[in-house]
């Protein structure tokens, strides 16, 4: 690999992923690792954190499993706190936590609606409430937070639709505040990509309509995402910030 993240310190919540297959937080953390980052591994489940750290070391990356609940103050500060103590700065932070919940908004249960926001929304404030102050002591740093397509196109995804965009007008004050810090912040929205969470129950019938839906005809994976999150996290994009990447395969303009 080139060694665009040579020398770089992140940080990947959700960096596990369903069974041994590889979602979008494990493929960022893989394609960190291998150009040349020191990747902290934060997941509910310390199995699939670990799992992940596995395969980096497979390949001879450094990256070491952290189980942490994001949607906890306390956990987010402790994060950050394990990597300073690890590599002695922080560079990257990657907030790709989240879940979706299908629901219209007569239907929807305040509970239900309470935890899409915590886990989407609350887990990005409360890991760059942490995360900013470390990389202003490094001397700047990248925040990345993955939203999703669903914020410009809901369609019986209302809930997380509006989770998504509050994460895209956070992403665009968060870059605001803090770039005189040197830290940029930028969110990847994915389209339609074929990742094990969205695998689980689905038909081929629907996998193949989800690939038309794109205007390149194309399947997308969590290796498509990750590719993105790479430029962005890198040197290469010094002078990019408050930017929403859309990475759908052309879904939003066909």
């Amino acid at each position: 690999m080139a060694g665009r993240l040579s020398g770089k310190v992140a940080i990947v919540t959700g960096a596990g992923s369903q069974s041994d297959g590889v979602g979008n937080g494990r493929a960022i953390s893989i394609l960190f690792a291998r150009e040349g980052a020191r990747v902290l591994l934060v997941d509910r489940r310390a199995e699939a954190a670990e799992l992940t750290a596995r395969m980096v070391a497979d390949e001879g990356g450094q990256a070491e499993p952290l189980q942490a609940d994001v949607t906890s103050e306390p956990a987010c500060r402790m994060m950050v706190d394990r990597a300073i103590e690890r590599w002695g700065r922080l560079d990257i932070l990657v907030n790709n936590v989240g879940i979706g919940i299908r629901s219209h908004i007569p239907e929807i249960e305040l509970p239900d609606w309470e935890l899409q926001m915590r886990v989407n929304v609350t887990s990005m404030v409360l890991a760059s409430k942490y995360a900013i102050p470390a990389m202003s002591t490094s001397g700047g740093g990248a925040i990345l937070n993955i939203s999703s397509i669903a914020s410009l196109r809901g369609r019986g995804l209302a809930p997380y639709a509006a989770s998504k965009g509050a994460v895209e007008a956070l992403t665009r004050a968060m870059a605001a505040d803090h770039g005189r810090q040197g830290i940029r912040v930028n969110a990847i929205a994915p389209g339609p990509a074929y990742t094990p969470m969205v695998a689980a129950g689905m038909s081929e019938a629907t996998r193949e309509a989800r690939r038309k839906s794109t205007a390149l005809g194309i399947e997308g994976t969590a290796w498509d995402i990750a590719w993105a999150a790479v430029y962005l996290c890198s040197d290469e994009a010094r002078w990019v910030t408050g930017v929403v990447l859309p990475v759908d395969g052309g879904v939003l303009v066909n």
